[in-house]
């Protein structure tokens, strides 16, 4: 472990465990407390978490159409490391997975059955805002968040020789103050676990939901628990090979069944509706995209916008170090421009088709009364993604590789948030295949499996989400610093030697 700052290591994991284990002491009380901190920022701060995801997107789309937008990150004889394939894959799938194959199904049906605004019986109106709202909330705003965050990171290392962590992003009289520099790391660090179990966490719900669906096991934390000692061991597997030999071939794979699985429910399901829709869900999206956008509930006070929005939002924020930073370690060689429309407008796009396929082909049920999705989803959402199958020819194979590929993209998160929970506790180490010590990036694992079942355990759905909530707000004001001493980095470069990255 000499590659690691003992400083933000042990503090990380003494804080981390601290939590857990006061939260699985006090269950009830923890749940109580997380509600209502979850309510006071909310009310408080949901107008600057707005501002936030706003203003992100807008500085991602800036940077597009400034004299910057050449330079390459890593000097300007860099060469990219991965190929675009093997690039879109790895972010995707270290950025998304979990959360879309749980939300894709369920998120829409949701809406049109209690969003607040939605008219009764009027089924075209309710459907067409259900897609735009999932749109909002997995779209354009989110992958803005990781391309901002992405760039300083990936600029400050590869331009500026700093080391991968989240201080280095904040000028030298930041990093020079060495207590301030561990707090904010270790601020880093309790966002990137939190954040990334919470996906786990709905990950082992999803799971324990499709194998009950499909096998008749009955569902129970029990089950969660073991679901998620199976995902961390096979996690540790991945994470030991490192990025190459274990999460880029994982990724692969990933990228193989979600697309399988996206063509397989458009043949099966409602073509034409879905192709009709997809053309009518990205105009809607487009026209609305700056009121949707920067609701703010100032006239009415609903959970609209607590439940669904804000935590969005909140959760993206919370995944910015770790989504940011792995994108960054596979960017080497892009240009910003590369960069820019590759984080934000590629995995936009496909967010738009699946959901578009996904969630349309689950209103096409709800509209049509050809199952009872909108009644089944509403009594347990985790199982949203499995039912939807039922009225479709090869009901059980498409439910089993759902269920494949939620477990893939589950390690994938595992590992991959494991790696980069190691790089934020090193010392000036960058290089993710050789500078990060096994055992470190073993122990984060451990790690992120322990705190995932105890907030399960502390209050399920509710806690995962509040825990993303209480880390997300404070870590996206760190991240709107970093952006301005981008800029300011931006100004100053003359692109220093390129560094030697391990390439595909």
């Amino acid at each position: 472990m000499q590659n690691i700052s003992k400083s933000r290591f042990l503090l990380s994991v003494s804080l981390i465990l601290l939590i857990t284990g006061m939260v699985s002491a006090n269950s009830d009380v923890s749940e109580a407390l997380f509600l209502q901190l979850q309510a006071f920022l909310s009310n408080y701060f949901g107008w600057m978490i707005i501002i936030l995801a706003n203003g992100f997107l807008i500085f991602s789309i800036y940077l597009l159409f400034t004299k910057y937008k050449n330079i390459r990150l890593g000097g300007p004889h860099a060469k990219p490391s991965y190929t675009y394939i093997n690039w879109i894959a790895m972010l995707f799938s270290a950025g998304l997975g979990i959360g879309l194959l749980f939300y894709g199904v369920a998120e829409p049906v949701m809406h049109m059955n209690s969003y607040p605004g939605m008219i009764d019986g009027n089924n075209s109106y309710n459907a067409g805002k259900a897609i735009n709202l999932a749109n909002l909330h997995w779209g354009l705003h989110g992958w803005a968040i990781y391309s901002s965050l992405g760039l300083c990171f990936a600029f400050a290392s590869y331009n500026k020789r700093l080391p991968f962590r989240v201080s280095s992003l904040l000028g030298e009289k930041v990093s020079a103050n060495r207590p301030l520099a561990i707090l904010i790391d270790v601020i880093a660090i309790l966002t990137t676990v939190f954040g990334i179990t919470t996906s786990l966490g709905l990950g082992a719900m999803q799971i324990s939901a499709g194998m009950s669906h499909i096998f008749g096991v009955e569902e129970s934390f029990t089950n969660y628990v073991y679901i998620i000692i199976v995902i961390t061991l096979l996690g540790l597997t991945s994470v030991s090979l490192g990025l190459n030999a274990g999460i880029k071939k994982l990724s692969q794979i990933n990228m193989i069944i979600a697309t399988g699985l996206l063509f397989l429910v458009f043949a099966l399901g409602p073509t034409v509706f879905i192709l009709n829709a997809l053309v009518q869900n990205f105009g809607a999206y487009l026209n609305s995209l700056i009121q949707s956008a920067t609701w703010t509930e100032a006239y009415d006070s609903t959970a609209g916008q607590d439940g669904w929005t804000l935590f969005y939002f909140t959760w993206w924020f919370a995944w910015a170090p770790f989504v940011s930073l792995f994108i960054a370690r596979i960017s080497y060689g892009r240009t910003i421009k590369e960069f820019i429309v590759g984080v934000l407008f590629v995995p936009s796009l496909i967010v738009f088709l699946w959901m578009g396929v996904f969630g349309n082909a689950a209103i096409y049920q709800v509209i049509n009364n050809t199952s009872e999705i909108s009644q089944i989803v509403a009594n347990n959402m985790n199982v949203a993604l499995f039912t939807l199958y039922d009225v479709y020819p090869l009901a059980q194979p498409l439910s089993i590789v759902s269920l494949i590929l939620i477990v893939t993209f589950f390690v994938t998160s595992s590992d991959s948030g494991a790696l980069v929970a190691s790089m934020l506790s090193s010392k000036e180490q960058t290089d993710i295949n050789d500078d990060s010590p096994i055992l470190s990036r073993v122990t984060w694992a451990i790690l992120l499996g322990i705190v995932a079942a105890v907030l399960l355990y502390a209050g399920g759905l509710t806690a995962l989400q509040t825990s993303v909530v209480i880390t997300g707000v404070p870590f996206a004001i760190i991240v709107v610093f970093a952006c301005f001493n981008l800029l300011r980095g931006l100004k100053e470069s003359d692109d220093a030697p390129p560094r030697h990255i391990n390439s595909d």
